[in-house]
């Protein structure tokens, strides 16, 4: 009778776990986030193969020292952070490639280094969330071909290219993003001789190398919105200040560019990453350095056209005419 009364319950529940799995395909795999709080549609989000973890995060890198560093190739791309009363801190792109996400802590400041190879965005942030500090992993999912981080500590999922919570517990907060360069390898030892550079990680891969290759001469991975405007190519790279996109077509012909209380600057230097199969070896982008007027340096990033458009859609984009 009891085995009866259990099947009848279960055979009750099964259309209602069905139509839940219908209505979020998500909530099997994410049990602890809450779906219930979410800025953004769930339609939009789609996987980008490997699965939560599949691409594994770092946490608690080694360093050494800039000088003992002979791995790396002088055109080779670098985010670097240069933290007040600190070493600055080198993270190779071809660590960043493989891993996407670096949680790390300079001087007692936990920092999160993060690079979506899909949309050029190299970003670096400040984790901590209401004094808590959150440590993130990459969740193997894309809204806009750009990678959705998740907090460790809650599950909540957040958008990488904005620093911002789009899902569960922290959805609608946002992460400070915190000044860092994107810049060659050779431009930072000039720079900082006594620096750090992160070691390499104890994985199987094939650092050095690019398993994208002749991406950013293509068309956008697993994107199906809109061109930007003004016959802008999609892959091109812009230098994003706030809603501002300077395209680098622009600015490296320039040289540097003086608008709305800006100084931005570009130098022969760097390979993209995005190019051939070595990440040293990539055709010239240049070096970038955006500063204010007094000569301090200003958050930006690069991504490339599509993914400015799709997440600053009313973005201002400075052509200069």
């Amino acid at each position: 009778m009891r085995r009866r009364a259990f099947l009848s319950s279960v055979a009750l529940l099964w259309p209602l776990a069905v139509a839940a799995q219908a209505r979020n395909p998500f909530a099997a795999d994410w049990p602890d986030t809450d779906f219930d709080r979410a800025e953004i549609d769930l339609d939009e989000i789609i996987s980008g193969g490997p699965p939560k973890d599949g691409i594994p995060a770092i946490s608690d890198p080694r360093f050494i020292d800039a000088a003992r560093e002979t791995r790396l190739e002088d055109r080779e791309p670098v985010m670097s952070v240069d933290l007040p009363g600190q070493p600055a801190r080198a993270y190779p792109i071809r660590y960043l490639m493989w891993h996407e996400i670096v949680n790390d802590s300079i001087g007692g400041v936990p920092v999160l280094v993060t690079f979506c190879p899909l949309c050029n965005t190299g970003m670096v942030f400040d984790p901590r969330v209401n004094g808590r500090t959150l440590s993130f992993g990459v969740s193997g999912l894309l809204r806009h071909s750009d990678m959705i981080m998740y907090d460790r500590e809650t599950e909540s999922w957040w958008q990488q290219a904005l620093g911002q919570g789009v899902v569960g517990t922290h959805a609608g907060r946002e992460l400070t993003q915190l000044p860092a360069l994107m810049e060659s390898w050779a431009a930072f030892r000039a720079t900082h001789p006594d620096g750090l550079v992160m070691d390499e990680p104890d994985w199987s891969r094939d650092y050095g190398s690019n398993p994208y290759v002749g991406y950013d001469t293509s068309r956008p991975f697993l994107y199906d919105g809109e061109n930007p405007p003004h016959g802008i190519d999609p892959l091109e790279r812009v230098v994003r200040v706030g809603n501002r996109a300077w395209p680098l077509s622009r600015l490296s012909k320039a040289r540097e560019i003086r608008e709305t209380g800006l100084v931005l600057r570009w130098s022969e230097g760097q390979a993209s990453a995005l190019d051939s199969r070595s990440i040293g070896g990539g055709r010239e982008v240049g070096n970038i350095r955006v500063t204010d007027a007094a000569g301090r340096d200003v958050v930006h990033d690069i991504p490339f056209a599509f993914a400015f458009h799709a997440f600053h859609p009313d973005g201002l984009w400075m052509l200069g005419n």
